[in-house]
This record gives C-alpha cells, sequence and structure tokens, in this order.
C-alpha cells in the first residue's frame, strides 16, 4: 500500500473503519463476473485485499472491462500495462470516465488513489457494484455473468391521468394533512394573559 509508514492514533482508527467496509465475499462475485465478462486474458488475482489491488492497480483489468460493456465503439481505445505509476494512474482515471460516460453516477465512483494506495477497496467494490448493476438493468446484451450478482435499479414508472382522476384528487384531504372536523379555537388556552400593571 504505497510508501507509507504504520498510522496511529485517530488515523489508525479511520484507515480501520475503512478497511472494516471492505466485503471479501462481494471480492469473490466481483473477481468471478470480471473474468466471465473479460475472458482468461485478464487472469484471476491472489485471494485477499491486496491481490484484488495489485490485479486492478495498473488499470489494465478495468479497462478491460468497461471496453466488454459498450456494445459498439470502445471507450478506451489504448489498453497498456505499464511499470509507470502515473501512467497506471491515468489508465485508472480513463476508467473512472468511460465508467461515467456508461451511466454510473459520481457518488458511486472511487477516487484514483482510493485504488492505487490502496485506501479505500470499499469504494473500488462500490463503484464495480455499481457498474454491474447498470449493465443488469441497460439488458444490451454484453453483460456477461448471474443477473443476480448485482441488483436491478429501478426504472421509470410513468402514469397518465384523466383529467377527471386529477379533478377527483383535489377534493381529496390526505392522511397526512390531518382532519378538520370540529375545529375551533374554543378551550384552547396558551399561558397565562399578559399581566399588565
Amino acid at each position: 500500500m504505497a510508501n507509507k509508514g504504520p498510522s496511529y492514533g485517530m488515523s489508525r482508527q479511520v484507515q480501520d473503519k475503512i478497511d472494516s467496509k471492505y466485503d471479501p465475499e462481494l471480492e469473490q462475485i466481483l473477481v468471478e463476473w470480471i473474468s466471465r465478462q473479460c475472458g482468461s486474458g485478464v487472469g484471476r488475482p491472489e485471494d485477499g485485499k491486496l491481490g484484488f489491488q495489485a490485479w486492478l492497480k495498473d488499470g489494465c483489468v478495468l479497462s478491460e472491462l468497461i471496453n466488454s460493456l459498450f456494445p459498439g465503439d470502445k471507450p478506451i481505445k489504448k489498453i497498456q500495462s505499464s511499470p509507470m505509476a502515473f501512467k497506471q494512474m491515468e489508465q485508472i482515471s480513463q476508467f473512472l470516465n468511460a465508467a461515467e460516460k456508461y451511466g454510473v453516477t459520481k457518488t458511486d465512483m472511487f477516487q484514483t488513489v482510493d485504488l492505487w494506495e490502496g485506501k479505500d477497496l470499499a469504494a473500488v467494490q462500490r463503484t464495480l457494484s455499481a457498474l454491474g448493476s447498470l449493465a443488469v438493468t441497460k439488458e444490451e446484451g454484453t453483460y456477461n455473468g448471474d443477473p443476480n450478482w448485482f441488483f436491478k435499479k429501478a426504472q421509470e414508472n410513468k402514469r397518465d391521468f384523466s383529467d377527471e382522476q386529477m379533478k377527483a384528487g383535489k377534493n381529496v384531504i390526505g392522511l397526512q394533512m390531518g382532519s378538520n372536523k370540529g375545529a375551533s379555537q374554543e378551550g384552547m388556552s396558551y399561558g397565562r394573559p399578559r399581566q399588565i400593571l
């Protein structure tokens, strides 16, 4: 995890809390999906969080994954493994841009350093899960995997009401508004009256 020494005190507690959100079962699902989606060329990582990070760290596997989800023109033209840190981070950034183009929301995205330095691998899992959910929802025929691995996102549920139904709805007092039957201020008091001396 980069060239950092151990953290202490509050920093250690924060990092432990972030690390506790990492899900080993979700890791297995994601590895299986990425392997099926991209083919045997991407290989498989060693078990555990560090193996998962090392597998994705150079951005090539992620780039192969996002390219496999686009039916036509591929968003990442050049996928090239490099030992240089800035090239690896650039490849991860290209994946993030392509994932956003695919429909993953900014709130579901991880930061490049979350993966490259291993700061928040749970965020990486969330991004890949959101990507899988979008792929299942879109039903473009590009998703290779078990559809039960990811939840299907809700689709638009548009309703058309007639003018009569709209007018009838205006006469109904919703339960959240309460009732006005028998409403008066009789018997209500708001404290003692003002004493003028």
